[in-house]
């Protein structure tokens, strides 16, 4: 089969594409499609260019079409597996990489496979695999790192803080692996090591990885009370992680306000009741950072609720049916789904359900998924999941804006990388749950995090009441409950119940004016 330099095209795709210029690159594409009809390498090279400017329906189906002709190469076939994942098509997916695997695949296909396992709940494999990569390539701090969070996730916490400290031995510019050392447990950082810290953010270049590497400096600094030093490299941090997002917090704002005009008490009450499937998932929405895998934890020490983890399932399906949608017309969600038939709005609750399945290793008849953003999803479940049950969980706004503010977190949560932003985002949030509150009464059933703490029995009692299942007095001792947790709360949910997390704010009273700014007088709750 020709090469890529064969075709003049695909070549100047190409540069186009070295060039960081996907969409000039697409059109050269198009046209050498145009001339050479269905020939595979474009269609790949199609594909992959979708992947990269976000158009992942696209990508997915130029990708299957070039592999449809026979065109089947390792560099093919794992970018396909990636888009997959991507768009949360996880059966797939897994199927794909178990087949690689078992015809002698690349390790790149064993990496991807550990992520799948952990992602759905086999965490024993994913450690074993991951042991294996580390084993096999000693060298390479990203199998160390990985290995580390599985470690973590496994309550294995010493063998982690050695294992992430391997990966800084391998690469001592990693923030990655120095942020996950910092947050892993308070003052595990050696003064010689907040030294290295100091010298690597004094010589780094000013890019993404140079981020974690500032909030690994400022947790160690808040542990040593230098909280000037701190609130800097948390600052700086952020302002890194900002600079390649362009985050637009009117876009949030538009949406809330969107919502409470179409989702009416009206239009809420002609949705269908009848439940979608035999079993009942259980939504804890909330901002990041709230207690919702505490609250997790708990629920799911009851015998008859399954916790498993922060499905992307809900947003995955929205944005494939919003992808689809806008092809045809400028759609934003809340019009999407008004719009929905009950035949499509079935079909997203089975394929929610279809996916869910993947991550349950029980037959209990409720599971949890605990992804917090979903609390901007509260209409569309309503619509797909009319059995759903909904918990949000509410943590003081000073406490949760600056929690997010201190935490590394990625792409996903992106209202996190300046203090008017995720000001913005809890004030939006509050709103979006009080117009559910007046539209459909019940629907969300809300948990202070503070009372939880202070008295969570009868706060446990009407969030089980809520579920619809009877008292059990085993979510009182859910640090006992064994199991793999990946958020950065995994520590504190197999302690007894502390208030740890309040007030850390206060004394970074004096350069938090924007965040009491944007909340207005919900900094005074």
């Amino acid at each position: 089969m020709a090469s890529v330099a064969a075709f003049p095209g695909l070549a100047q795709a190409q540069a186009l594409l070295d060039e960081q210029r996907p969409e000039q690159a697409a059109q050269a594409i198009m046209a050498h499609l145009r001339q050479h009809k269905d020939e595979p390498r474009g269609l790949a090279m199609l594909g992959q260019t979708a992947a990269m400017i976000g158009a992942l329906g696209q990508a997915e189906h130029f990708m299957r079409k070039a592999l449809a002709t026979g065109y089947d190469t390792p560099e093919l076939r794992s970018a396909f597996i990636t888009v997959l994942l991507r768009r949360e098509k996880v059966p797939e997916a897994l199927a794909l990489l178990e087949k690689a695997i078992e015809q002698g695949g690349e390790d790149n296909f064993r990496t991807l496979y550990s992520g799948v396992l952990t992602k759905i709940g086999r965490s024993d494999e994913a450690l074993e695999l991951q042991q294996e990569l580390a084993a096999a390539d000693p060298k390479n701090p990203q199998h160390q790192i990985a290995l580390g969070h599985n470690l973590r996730a496994a309550g294995r916490v010493d063998e982690a803080v050695e294992t992430f400290r391997k990966a800084i031995a391998l690469a001592e510019g990693a923030g990655d692996a120095w942020w996950a050392l910092a947050s892993i447990r308070k003052k595990v950082l050696t003064d010689d090591e907040v030294m290295q810290l100091k010298r690597l953010v004094a010589h780094a270049r000013e890019d993404r990885n140079a981020a974690s590497v500032h909030f690994a400096l400022a947790r160690a600094l808040h542990e040593r009370s230098d909280y000037e030093g701190a609130f800097a490299h948390y600052e700086k941090g952020n302002w890194l992680r900002a600079e390649s997002i362009g985050y637009d917090a009117a876009e949030l704002r538009e949406e809330v306000a969107q919502t409470r005009q179409i989702a009416t008490a009206q239009c809420i009450a002609a949705f269908p009741d009848a439940p979608v499937g035999d079993v009942t998932p259980v939504f804890i929405v909330s901002l990041p950072r709230s207690g919702s895998t505490l609250l997790e934890q708990m629920l799911g020490s009851h015998h008859q609720i399954e916790a498993v983890g922060e499905l992307q399932y809900v947003p995955a399906i929205l944005r494939a049916m919003l992808e689809a949608a806008t092809m045809r017309q400028k759609m934003t969600v809340p019009q999407l789904v008004a719009s929905l038939t009950d035949h499509q709005a079935q079909a997203m609750g089975q394929d929610y359900l279809r996916r869910a399945a993947l991550h349950r290793q029980s037959a209990n008849p409720f599971f949890i998924d605990k992804l917090p953003h979903n609390w901007s999803n509260v209409f569309l479940i309503r619509r797909i999941l009319p059995q759903a049950k909904i918990i949000d969980i509410r943590r003081p706004a000073m406490d949760c804006c600056f929690a997010n503010f201190t935490q590394s977190f990625t792409d996903a949560h992106s209202s996190s990388f300046a203090l008017e932003h995720i000001g913005r985002t809890y004030v939006d949030y509050v709103d979006y749950m009080a117009h559910f509150d007046e539209a459909a009464p019940g629907l969300v059933h809300h948990i202070d995090y503070t009372h939880l703490i202070e008295e969570p029995e009868p706060i446990l009692r009407a969030a089980l009441d809520h579920v619809g299942v009877e008292w059990d007095p085993a979510v009182l001792e859910y640090h006992k409950l064994e199991r793999s947790v990946r958020t950065p709360s995994s520590e504190q949910v197999r302690r007894p119940l502390n208030r740890d997390g309040m007030a850390v704010w206060k004394p970074y009273s004096k350069w938090l004016d924007p965040l009491r700014e944007a909340l207005g007088s919900l900094a005074e709750g």
